[in-house]
């Protein structure tokens, strides 16, 4: 059995690594796939397989899909770009006859017009043209991107967005990592779409109390509109499009569209998911 994993080299991918492992998975039965030669090389020496492939280079991926069980195809990182890179995946893995695809989609999809919504949507639609078994992994957001905000806690003790009450179900990237390994490695997934969140939704100024705690200083949210948000980034350096687009994402969390509570992630992996506030502490 071989299970192919797409981004393995970054930073969701690093962590399905290790949970694979961590569930018996032989090193030599993944392939790492991804784009960092010295990434790469390292998880060869670690016992993994691994092919160098460039979701812009359809040869390449081909040969990195040759062989392999499952698929885990997580989702390219650059916006406006993904549905053609996941088009060129589904299509080598169709071809190879792989016997299933497991992506990692968006939060509540197939209704969301989240920003991100439309690629993902797309892309499953793309997945159940192409008749392959898959499973959908619709992730929600990961505490991880949220770096920044607790640095600017620390530095200055203010968080500003245009966030507002707007709540975030976030788990760090090792969770959703662990529900990918679950799915990877039991039967009965085939054909499932599940909605995958932390256990509790939190605003921003949840999220500067529990950086309060944990720096030991007071730290508060500033509201902020979009247009706010967008100048104050530029402001501290971000081209005009950038700017944009990072208050977009704001705007989005602040009509609750990274709220939603399931329990999907946390019945997968059969724990609570990691609270914020110990993720917080870890940095």
């Amino acid at each position: 059995m071989t299970i192919a994993v797409f981004g393995a080299t970054g930073q969701l991918g690093r962590h399905v690594l290790e949970s694979l492992r961590s569930r018996g998975v032989a090193a030599s039965d993944v392939r790492a796939i991804g784009r960092s030669a010295q990434r790469l090389a390292e998880l060869e020496e670690q016992g993994f397989e691994t092919a160098r492939a460039d979701f812009d280079d359809p040869a390449a991926v081909r040969a990195a899909v040759e062989g392999a069980d499952t698929v885990v195809l997580i989702s390219a990182s650059e916006p406006g770009k993904r549905l053609a890179q996941h088009g060129a995946v589904i299509d080598a893995a169709k071809d190879a006859g792989v016997g299933r695809i497991i992506y990692t989609s968006l939060l509540g999809v197939p209704a969301s017009d989240h920003t991100f919504a439309e690629e993902h949507r797309a892309t499953e639609e793309l997945i159940a043209a192409s008749g392959i078994p898959a499973t959908l992994l619709r992730n929600g957001w990961y505490t991880e991107n949220h770096v920044a905000d607790f640095a600017a806690a620390r530095e200055r003790g203010v968080i500003a967005n245009a966030a507002g009450e707007g709540r975030t179900a976030s788990a760090p990237r090792a969770d959703y990592a662990e529900a990918i390994a679950v799915v990877a490695t039991e039967d009965g997934h085939e054909g499932a779409a599940y909605e995958l969140s932390g256990d509790t939704a939190w605003s921003f100024a949840d999220f500067a109390a529990a950086a309060s705690r944990v720096l030991g200083r007071e730290v508060t949210y500033r509201p902020l509109t979009q247009q706010e948000e967008a100048q104050m980034l530029e402001g501290v350096g971000l081209d005009a499009g950038t700017a944009a687009f990072v208050a977009q994402l704001s705007a989005d969390t602040a009509r609750g569209l990274l709220a939603a509570t399931p329990g999907d992630l946390s019945r997968l992996i059969g724990r609570p998911t990691v609270p914020l506030e110990d993720t917080l502490r870890t940095w």
